[in-house]
């Protein structure tokens, strides 16, 4: 993806600045605000000194319950311990989820109150022309779900994937509000029988930018490329609705190879660790 024109005018010394470090800078924080936005999709916010905090109002899943620093926060003790206070109060786990080095001095503040490092997930990008086309597997159909049993198969099968239990109405019903906003769903179905193999949606888009999520594949149904098939058609509906960039965050090396394989790519400045999300949370008392 080309660097931008406006991006190109910053000068360091009086000579072009480094357009790499500008670039990344930029996708950081565009990845960051898109964060933001999307976390206070269907949910109660509240700022909190440097924080965005976000709630679910009918889950209690950490995943939807966490908080977002503001790019550069130095937070205080007594930050944190309103932070802290806030989740608790609503009988939610104290947890935040942002790009590490957009805040560096957060983990340190969060720690030093008792917080525990979760995960720290390699960030991926993928833009227009990077896109692979993978093979979708035998007897697999890839559809976008409208119907209710369709987008009930959808949700279960992400369910399923990640070992949680049979979807609720809710779960159904925020789907189809997400599908509303300009999300999109596919599911990977048994073409012959209709059984669902796997799922995943793009987040509703803003600025361009959307996040690539949820994609699940039932045990009985792995190791056929269906995760695969299943990211490269997201991508593709995802750009042909205008989305410039797709972003995404790897738990585990399987995944990242199957991310790599359909076009996308770990970001991170030239000669250092790649770009990461850091999943932090206190732990239960």
């Amino acid at each position: 993806m080309p660097v931008p024109q406006e991006e190109k005018k910053f000068l360091w010394d009086g000579h072009p600045a480094r357009p790499n470090y500008f670039y990344q800078k930029s996708m950081e924080s565009r990845i960051q605000a898109y964060l933001r936005f999307a976390a206070s999709q269907q949910r109660d916010t509240e700022h909190i000194g440097p924080f965005l905090a976000t709630f679910s109002p009918h889950s209690t899943n950490p995943y939807l319950n966490y908080a977002i620093p503001e790019d550069g926060a130095t937070p205080s003790l007594a930050d944190v311990n309103a932070l802290i206070a806030a989740y608790s109060d609503r009988d939610r786990q104290p947890r935040l989820e942002y790009v590490t080095k957009l805040a560096p001095a957060v983990e340190e503040a969060l720690i030093s109150a008792g917080f525990t490092v979760e995960g720290r997930l390699p960030l991926m990008i993928c833009t227009p022309g990077s896109e692979k086309l993978l093979p979708i597997p035998p007897e697999i159909e890839l559809i976008l779900p409208v119907s209710d049993d369709e987008l009930l198969g959808t949700v279960a099968a992400q369910n399923e994937a990640y070992g949680e239990a049979a979807p609720s109405p809710e779960d159904v019903d925020s789907l189809r509000k997400t599908l509303a906003a300009g999300g999109i769903a596919v599911l990977a179905r048994v073409a012959a029988t209709g059984e669902p193999a796997g799922a995943g949606i793009c987040t509703p888009p803003q600025n361009q930018t959307t996040e690539i999520a949820g994609i699940g594949v039932p045990a009985a149904f792995r190791r056929r490329g269906i995760a695969g098939a299943l990211t490269a058609r997201l991508l593709r509906e995802a750009f042909d609705a205008g989305v410039t960039v797709a972003f995404l965050m790897t738990l585990h090396e399987q995944e990242f190879r199957v991310y790599t394989r359909a076009g996308f790519s770990a970001i991170g400045s030239e000669g250092c660790a790649n770009d990461e999300i850091l999943h932090i949370s206190l732990p239960p008392q």
